[in-house]
């Protein structure tokens, strides 16, 4: 798949199911993608606290034996459990093809406090590369800063921390998701009634930028008005509580969205009931085997996503052609991502993964993620 030049999802496609089951430890799962390789190294392209156990097969090659630690916001979440693993394609996929040591570890709450010592862990163990979804754009960045220092390649995926990173990996511009989440309630409700947000956690960036366009797009329909955003910090009994909190507060409420998988999945799960299912619509950002029943019965007519595997199988090879000294993450230069083609890094050290998908009654049954 090509996701950079198309639409990742226009044809039917044969995932692999991943495994969603929760992590059971909330420090560090590790997973060791291959050993190093025998060969030894003849380029010093890129220093790190640990390059010496890394080697590169030939002259400007991508070195292998790099410890690359992947850190997503929290375990247990499945959307990265999708976007990490080995068995979904992910982002530990990626490093085992390149024949790096690749490790998920994190906390188990969507916080910077939870994520950071997992973060410093990492730089303690002799990581060469850090693949993180920030909890927070400016919290992180003290130990991320020290992770630079010391060489250390800082690639962030899903949510940005701008100024303490080398790269970010970008599932969708932050105005066509913002847009298209609006525009997707809109002709749900007739472009009429009152709405709410269900977000994750207060401080996340990406949540929060999805929001700002939202408001901006909801410019475009004066008789929707938003009433509130509550915030659900990507637990499942919390997102179950604020949306029942909104029923409860709003009795003429039209419409959710929920940008978030867990957000929007425990919404549905509120939703699908007599009472609600078919009144009060929902959309936002789901994974389609998550939402599947909810589509079929009716309580969701359609939400959008983009491949969370994908999504970490590019951060992967962009964290590891950074640590070999490939790319340096400035505008213009292009990198190979394996089986998802060549990418260009765009400015502010970005890059686009590709464009968000709409799911529906007509197509969620081609998935399995």
């Amino acid at each position: 798949m090509r996701l950079r030049r198309a639409t990742w999802l226009a044809l039917p496609l044969l995932f692999v199911a991943p495994a969603l089951a929760a992590c059971s430890s909330s420090s560090s799962s590790s997973t060791s993608a291959a050993a190093a390789a025998s060969t030894p190294a003849t380029s010093a392209a890129a220093s790190s606290s640990s390059s010496s156990t890394a080697t590169a097969a030939s002259s400007g090659s991508l070195k292998t034996g790099l410890k690359v630690f992947v850190i997503p916001k929290n375990l247990g979440n499945s959307y990265f459990t999708t976007s990490d693993s080995v068995n979904s394609g992910g982002a530990l996929a990626a490093l085992q093809t390149l024949s790096e040591t690749g490790s998920e570890t994190s906390g188990t709450a969507d916080t910077p406090s939870s994520q950071i010592p997992a973060i410093q862990a990492a730089i303690s163990k002799g990581a060469n590369a850090l693949v993180i979804s920030a909890t927070d754009p400016t919290a992180l960045c003290p130990t991320l800063e020290a992770a630079m220092k010391r060489g250390i390649a800082v690639v962030t995926y899903d949510s940005d921390a701008p100024t303490c990173r080398s790269m970010f990996i970008n599932q969708a511009t932050p105005q066509a998701l913002g847009d298209s989440e609006v525009d997707l309630l809109a002709s749900q409700i007739h472009d009429s009634g009152q709405i709410a947000i269900v977000s994750a956690s207060a401080d996340d960036t990406n949540q929060n930028t999805w929001i700002s366009y939202m408001k901006q797009e909801l410019k475009k329909f004066p008789k929707m008005s938003l009433v509130n955003t509550v915030y659900g910090n990507d637990d499942t009994a919390t997102s179950t509580s604020v949306t029942q909190g909104l029923l409860e507060q709003y009795p003429n409420l039209k419409g959710i969205i929920s940008p978030t998988t867990v957000g929007i999945a425990a919404a549905a799960a509120v939703l699908d009931t007599a009472k609600y299912r078919g009144k009060i619509m929902l959309t936002g950002l789901g994974t389609p085997d998550e939402m599947k029943a909810y589509v079929k019965d009716g309580t969701v007519k359609s939400f959008e996503l983009w491949n969370p595997a994908d999504l970490g199988y590019l951060a992967a090879y962009a964290a590891v052609n950074l640590a070999s000294g490939k790319i340096t993450g400035a505008a213009g230069q292009t990198f190979t991502a394996g089986k998802l083609g060549s990418f260009t890094v765009g400015s502010d050290s970005s890059v686009l993964l590709g464009a968000p998908y709409v799911f529906s009654a007509a197509n969620i049954n081609n998935f399995n993620f």
